[in-house]
């Protein structure tokens, strides 16, 4: 396929950029624009390592064609705190440890703010549905609870069936 110019805003910038129309957004991104917070996972539109925000919905960028890209307002990770304060979900990563390797969090992050972008209030059951489809390879799901908890203003010690582990810091207001 012939390369084509694309302007894509990203956020909230405006950029061009040449390549082929099929090229998948997520290479332009990383290659292109120098935007690391979207990773490369499987590739298939099937781990979540690389969404991102089109229009403030979730997207896998791995699938996504760059000229179906370009009629969308595009956020990143980076997107999400362009004054250098984080964005709540990403305090509430940070604030419950919620990382081991840290590959999947792009993902479960940028899923979880257009989630609690379309759904304020939801409860544990609904966090649960919303991040289903992001997987983390390293076992950092309690973390990951209860840092969705968190950010969407439950506490975090509401998860259910799942204990926390012993060698964990306590957040803040949890008994130890």
């Amino acid at each position: 396929m012939p390369e084509g110019c694309f302007r894509l805003r990203v956020n909230g910038h405006e950029n061009a950029v040449t390549a082929p129309a099929d090229t998948p957004l997520l290479t332009v991104l990383r290659n292109d624009l120098g935007l690391n917070g979207p990773k490369y996972g499987c590739g298939a539109g099937q781990c979540g390592a690389c969404t991102v925000l089109l229009d403030g919905k979730a997207a896998r960028a791995c699938v996504v064609r760059v000229d179906v890209a370009a009629h969308h307002a595009i956020t990143t990770l980076e997107g999400l705190a362009p004054a250098g304060a984080l964005d709540p979900v990403q305090q509430a990563f940070v604030t419950a440890q919620a990382a081991q390797c840290g590959y999947c969090l792009n993902g479960m992050v940028m899923t979880l703010r257009a989630f609690l972008t379309a759904v304020p209030n939801p409860d544990e059951t609904a966090l649960r549905e919303a991040l289903r489809y992001n997987l983390c390879r390293c076992g950092t799901h309690v973390e990951i609870m209860q840092a969705a908890c968190l950010a969407a203003g439950l506490p975090a010690t509401v998860l259910t069936g799942l204990a926390p582990p012993h060698d964990r810091v306590p957040l803040p207001g949890e008994n130890p």
